[in-house]
């Protein structure tokens, strides 16, 4: 089992896998692109670890033991020994190539190179490499240290190894995984999320329903643990814009549209949790 990896972005969602892969034994290396975003990212695995440790899910040496298997760097040649490399960057096309194309000339020949996208074509991503057979998609969810969840994505050209290896790896940390066989834009989940909180959104700007009914409606109605408008408002609402407005573009399928009422929101910034202010106030 290969035990060297390297995490491109030090965000929620790079730190919390770091997070759980150090946890599982795995030497890992984060890069970010400064030494503050390492620093934010490192507290937050930290302050983690305490509150596990501080609910007796956790022993404080074990805890120890998985930092001390976390290195940071600013340099993205660090990634040159790893074995799997999951890139968890902004959600931004032009951004991840680069990275990703970048990592192609840095990685050793048997790497694996991973996305961990929620809603970007993983084929567009191998794309900017030479070796598209080892590109896939592993996409973690939020918070990583609390989800069960590993979405794996097959691009076009992914091979049955390079998907065995990512299973591997995902489950070497705790995760069940589904698999996504089509690299369609937003694979399951996303699409999933993007269709119900589109269509719930144009119910409450269209006076349908209040946001509260609506949400109960999914709750009650569903077994949801969570209803979509909430949903939004705590992932973000500008993150789930951008992801239907991704799968929009790539489908051209009028379900994922988002209605005005959102990009109203994000343009004057509400947010959701994050701000104090999305379908809910704060």
């Amino acid at each position: 089992m290969a035990k060297k990896l390297a995490v491109i972005g030090a965000g929620l969602m790079g730190s919390g896998i770091a997070q759980v892969s150090a946890q599982a034994g795995w030497e890992v290396v984060l890069r970010d692109v400064t030494d503050e975003a390492l620093s934010r990212g490192t507290d937050g695995i930290k302050a983690s670890f305490a509150k596990f440790v501080g609910k007796g899910k956790l022993d404080a040496e074990a805890a120890d033991a998985a930092l001390a298997r976390i290195t940071t760097t600013t340099d993205l040649e660090a990634a040159a020994d790893a074995d799997v490399v999951v890139e968890a960057v902004f959600e931004k096309i032009d951004v991840k190539r680069e990275i990703f194309s970048t990592l192609d000339r840095v990685v050793k020949e048997g790497a694996i190179l991973a996305s961990n996208t929620s809603a970007i074509p993983i084929t567009k991503i191998a794309a900017a490499t030479s070796r598209p057979e080892r590109v896939v998609g592993t996409h973690f969810f939020s918070p990583v240290p609390m989800m069960g969840l590993c979405e794996l994505v097959r691009g076009h050209k992914t091979s049955d190894e390079t998907l065995a290896v990512a299973r591997e790896f995902a489950e070497s940390t705790g995760k069940t995984c589904i698999v996504v066989n089509r690299d369609v834009a937003g694979f399951v989940t996303t699409r999933l999320i993007s269709a119900l909180v589109v269509e719930a959104a144009k119910l409450h700007e269209s006076g349908v329903a209040s946001a509260e009914d609506i949400d109960i409606a999914c709750k009650l109605g569903f077994g949801h643990a969570m209803g979509p408008l909430a949903t939004a408002d705590l992932t973000g609402v500008d993150i789930l814009l951008h992801a239907a407005e991704n799968i929009y573009t790539e489908s051209q399928d009028e379900k994922f549209a988002p209605p005005e009422q959102m990009r109203r929101m994000v343009d004057a910034g509400d947010l959701g949790r994050k701000s104090g202010q999305g379908f809910y106030r704060y």
